[in-house]
């Protein structure tokens, strides 16, 4: 009982069997509307049949009268076995005339419209099913004209049992269709599953199995696949920034410690603690710093702000940034340069004035003297492009996958002024507005570029 309990239950037996119940459901109404489609054609004709006989039956009485009626009758009966037809014809008081019945149908009046009932024939005295009209004659004899229902019946009982073997083929088929596609179905259900269940035990290395078929399963693990390489990435940068976290903060809470115990040497002149004041004034600057952008990148990682989104013309988002950094890039001996343009977008105007600023901020302490750094605006791939390309030494080209990780800065140890986290924090920003951010090298040079989805 329990075993049957838990088969009832199981998702693919419920399946099969709703797949079983509707397609039995559809091929017996189909059968149904064909059986009794066909019976009433088959009447219908019998009946028009039957009424164009007795019209022209009666058509010969009025023409010919009594005689000429029965002499039409007596033509029809050597054909009528052949036809299944069926005749009689009686005096006003009921005694046979003509015909190939032996007698009038009890409790039957003439003219009472179509009737089925038993009669007996009176070529072969056998007992069997007619379907017949009658009409009296204007002279009070009767006229009965129909057909033997033998033939029909066996037809009926011949078209019932092929109804019948055909639902139960129907039947059978929707069993092995349910089957195989329950087969079909479950399958890619037990692979995306069986990869989930490695993925949760913490291999995420693992992807949904793709059968190349571009279906609607290939389409869902594409997403899940997307979705688990987002997750991968995240992950990874979690371990990056946490173990990053330990080490560039334990550092200056470390110095800010000492600095805050060399206050209390009661030796230290008002100028020695001054500048020990100021030194731990910076380092917890430095550490609210990192904070504060570790705390923007996780903002913008997660898509907060994106409410705040509205069109914005990049070309006037641009030349507000240069007009800011122009006077430090005119100091540095850098020449500050805008390039094409683009169509407006939706975007965290901040969130972009601050992506562009990292960029200009980075390229601007790379860019050697006398040089340019173009900033160019365009669009590629269904993508609106910023770019920031300086004349610098460039990267290593090893180096440039890892430019967007948290704490990853190309100087040989973190200062105040670099963190590492400008870059994340560009990134970050990127994929808030369905792009991402990249890096080449040009040759001289470094390229920055942003990616962001176009308006639509």
């Amino acid at each position: 009982m329990d075993n049957l309990r838990l088969s009832l239950n199981n998702s693919r037996t419920r399946l099969v069997a709703t797949s079983m119940f509707l397609s039995t459901i559809l091929t017996a109404s189909v059968l149904a509307i064909v059986y009794v489609t066909a019976n009433r054609s088959i009447e219908a004709e019998t009946r028009s049949v039957v009424s164009a006989e007795l019209t022209g039956l009666a058509d010969e009485y009025e023409r010919r009268g009594l005689i000429g009626l029965i002499t039409a009758i007596e033509r029809r009966l050597p054909s009528a076995a052949e036809r299944d037809a069926l005749y009689l014809l009686t005096d006003r008081l009921g005694v046979k005339l003509v015909g190939n019945l032996k007698s009038w149908p009890v409790n039957i009046a003439a003219g009472s419209g179509w009737v089925d009932l038993e009669l007996r024939r009176a070529d072969n005295d056998q007992l069997v099913p007619v379907s017949a009209a009658s009409i009296r004659l204007p002279g009070g004899e009767r006229l009965l004209v129909g057909r033997d229902a033998a033939s029909r019946q066996q037809f009926d009982r011949v078209l019932f049992r092929s109804v019948a073997l055909a639902l139960g083929i129907a039947l059978v088929l929707s069993v092995i269709t349910g089957w195989l596609f329950t087969r079909l179905v479950f399958s890619r259900l037990s692979d995306i599953a069986s990869t989930a269940e490695n993925i949760v035990s913490g291999d995420l290395s693992k992807r949904m199995p793709l059968r190349g078929t571009g279906d609607e399963f290939d389409q869902v693990s594409g997403t899940l696949n997307n979705m688990l390489d987002r997750i991968e990435e995240l992950i990874s940068n979690l371990r990056t920034t946490s173990n990053s976290i330990a080490h560039d903060l334990r550092s200056p809470l470390s110095r800010l410690r000492q600095r805050v115990e060399a206050l209390s040497e009661p030796d230290k002149s008002d100028l020695d603690r001054e500048i020990d004041i100021a030194r731990a004034t910076g380092e917890i600057d430095h550490v609210l710093r990192v904070l504060g952008q570790l705390t923007e990148i996780s903002r913008a990682e997660a898509g907060l702000g994106r409410e705040q989104f509205e069109t914005i013309d990049l070309q006037q988002l641009v030349g507000d940034v240069v007009e800011l950094y122009d006077p430090v890039a005119a100091d540095q001996g850098v020449q500050l340069e805008v390039k094409g343009s683009a169509p407006a977008i939706q975007g965290h105007r901040p969130l972009l004035s601050q992506a562009l600023s990292n960029l200009l901020e980075n390229a601007m302490r790379y860019a050697p003297e006398h040089t340019a750094i173009t900033i160019s605006i365009g669009t590629r791939d269904g993508f609106t492009q910023l770019s920031v390309r300086d004349r610098g030494p460039g990267v290593p080209p090893k180096e440039l996958d890892r430019l967007q990780l948290p704490f990853v800065t190309l100087d040989p140890a973190r200062t105040e002024r670099n963190a590492g986290l400008g870059l994340a924090l560009v990134a970050a920003i990127s994929h808030m507005h369905g792009g991402k951010f990249a890096a080449r090298n040009c040759d001289p040079g470094l390229e920055t570029t942003i990616n962001l989805a176009q308006l639509r």
